[in-house]
């Protein structure tokens, strides 16, 4: 795959971002030593090769869901700077 100047403005694009002439070279540059590393590594016999999912044969053992207790609204509110007799009070961040 051949890097160009089309494709580094088409990928500044997608991304949002702006680049110097200079940059873009320097990314052209970074983007074909990228694709030729992958390419390289399509060269590669993978016949027989399991795929790598975990990086450790560790599993990861998560604790039972057990229904519990909960505190009461009154013990919620208890450290609220500002509240009501129901709900938490707090600034209003979004403006029409």
């Amino acid at each position: 795959m051949e890097v160009n100047d089309q494709l580094v403005d088409k990928l500044a694009h997608l991304s949002r971002l702006q680049f110097s002439d200079a940059e873009k070279g320097a990314i052209k540059n970074d983007l074909q030593r990228m694709i030729g590393f992958v390419e390289k590594l399509n060269e590669l016999d993978l016949q027989g090769v399991a795929p790598l999912l975990h990086m450790s044969e560790e599993v990861n053992v998560l604790r039972d869901d057990e229904i519990r207790g909960s505190i009461s609204r009154d013990e919620a509110l208890k450290n609220a700077p500002l509240h009501d007799d129901q709900f938490f009070n707090v600034p209003k961040v979004i403006k029409k």
